[in-house]
């Protein structure tokens, strides 16, 4: 955690104090998931977030953040795991970097729990991240999911039992509220 620690803090400080763009977080009464309503402007990216979900809004605006930094071509800098990653990879890379925020202020700093960000945290700590995004984003990164399906049969399924049990309910993307 040490390491996402480094990064979480480098991030909030870069959001905060870098002139070159704005991250807006804009109040929303539904609870989205970060890529939800999330506009990416030249030089500033809005993201929406439940009102009675603060302890989330720095991991909010660190997924907006990083869309915003590959189109202001410094994908190398905050990406390094990833510094030339398009569509699924690129997105997935960004994902997983908000869940292991997320993971962070969960474990370490008592953040209040959040549907959302907690459904994404367990879903990569159990190896489930692919799924949970291809399930949640159904009209997303068609040519990865197929791929993806074609090397993992039955993985959709086993996903979809397993979030049944953990959550009881359905996953996003499937869910009907």
């Amino acid at each position: 955690m040490k390491e996402v620690n480094e990064w979480v803090a480098r991030e909030d400080v870069n959001i905060e104090e870098d002139p070159s763009f704005m991250v807006i977080t804009s109040p929303v009464v539904s609870e989205p998931f970060p890529w939800e309503g999330m506009v990416l402007g030249t030089d500033s990216v809005t993201v929406q977030l439940s009102l009675g979900a603060r302890d989330a809004e720095l991991v909010y605006q660190i997924y907006g953040h990083l869309h915003l930094m590959v189109q202001m071509g410094r994908q190398e800098e905050w990406l390094p795991e990833a510094p030339a990653a398009v569509g699924y990879e690129l997105e997935r890379a960004i994902v997983e970097r908000a869940a292991d925020a997320w993971i962070l202020g969960r474990t370490v700093f008592d953040t209040a729990p959040f549907g959302p960000l907690d459904e994404l945290a367990y879903s990569l700590d159990a190896g489930f991240l692919d799924a949970f995004i291809f399930t949640a984003r159904p009209g997303e990164f068609a040519a990865s999911r197929a791929e993806w399906a074609r090397a993992n049969p039955g993985e959709t399924e086993r996903y979809r039992d397993w979030f049944v049990q953990t959550f009881n309910r359905e996953p996003p993307g499937i869910r009907t509220n």
